[in-house]
């Protein structure tokens, strides 16, 4: 037994992935199994709580990889996990229009983010995994993603968005032309037997809660685009890539409700999110250029902590004098 769980997968001895993954199962019983048995309306108190033990969690993470790794990796770790944590932020914007949208209420959004945590877990994984294999096997591919990061966040800066029209969504019209869906929601439950269009037969169908569901996964994959190849560029390791992409996902719903009410406030954000895109594309170059075997994790963390401080005091600055915008919500297109 000690045999099989010294050695390494992927690099780190196989105990360590057991430990990490035994800490993602007790969170996620205890999540949903103690602290959301029933569907309620989660408040700012609450969201500020959980936020802050996840938080604790993800940092205290850092400090196991420092004692088991070593300082060098237990920077890259914290670094890819506050550069994920603030690329995260992104998700909250869509994840709040996708409940707008669909008029989730806010005691049943909980659910559909927790069952959303699992379907990222399973889809980073995966993902992680492509990448590292074939970051291993052709090295000239980081030179891609830093490219690719590079040209993102200048495409950040220099354009604005514009607002996203779910109705227009190709996989929300394809899931209601192909499959039944209901006309409006049935409490939490994703799928519930009620009578068909024309035939009044009862059958099987979808709610919108799930639709919600489906949308969030996919906006999570589309984000990740962006992500995946971000801690990429800050280490190569599948352990740290890994560790430090779910300990970030993990504390997204509940600083979702700590922040849907206040996201008008971190409008200019985008700016900062967008120069760190750069910074962290530009660091492969730039150790190539000084002759580095790696750019100095100690100066990325500190450079990375620098951009989003000045991001965060900007935003709230600029956006000190503007209302709140609440938004509306609807069910049909």
């Amino acid at each position: 037994m000690d045999i099989l769980l010294y050695s390494q997968f992927l690099g780190t001895p196989l105990w360590m992935w057991f430990a990490f993954m035994a800490v993602v199962l007790a969170l996620l019983v205890l999540d949903l199994g103690v602290l959301h048995k029933s569907d309620h309306e989660i408040g700012v108190t609450e969201s500020l709580k959980l936020s802050a033990l996840y938080i604790s969690l993800g940092v205290g993470f850092g400090g196991f990889v420092w004692l088991q790794l070593g300082a060098q990796p237990a920077a890259e770790y914290l670094t890819a996990f506050v550069v994920e944590k603030t690329l995260a932020l992104d998700n909250i914007f869509v994840i709040a229009l996708i409940f707008s949208y669909f008029a989730i209420p806010r005691q049943y959004q909980h659910r559909v983010l927790f069952w959303g945590i699992l379907g990222v877990i399973v889809l980073r994984g995966l993902m992680i995994g492509l990448g590292a294999t074939l970051v291993a096997q052709y090295g000239w591919l980081l030179y891609v993603f830093a490219a690719f990061l590079i040209f993102t966040g200048v495409k950040m800066l220099v354009t604005d968005e514009e607002d996203m029209d779910l109705s227009a969504n190709p996989v929300l019209r394809f899931m209601r032309k192909h499959f039944r869906v209901t006309p409006g929601l049935h409490g939490s439950r994703f799928f519930v037997k009620a009578p068909a269009a024309g035939t009044g037969a009862m059958v099987r169908q979808m709610t919108p809660l799930f639709l919600a569901l489906v949308l969030i996964e996919i906006a999570d994959l589309v984000f990740a685009v962006d992500s995946v190849p971000a801690v990429f560029a800050i280490t190569t390791d599948p352990y740290i890539v890994y560790t430090s992409n779910i300990f970030a996902i993990l504390g997204l719903r509940a600083l979702y409700f700590a922040l849907a009410a206040v996201l008008h406030r971190f409008h200019y954000l985008k700016y900062a999110l967008a120069i760190l895109l750069v910074f962290i594309g530009s660091k492969i170059f730039v150790a190539d250029m000084m002759g580095w075997q790696k750019f100095p994790a100690s100066w990325s963390l500190g450079i990375t902590f620098a951009i989003l401080t000045a991001g965060v005091a900007v935003s709230l600055w600029k956006s000190r004098n503007e209302p709140a915008v609440h938004g509306a919500g609807r069910l049909s297109e």
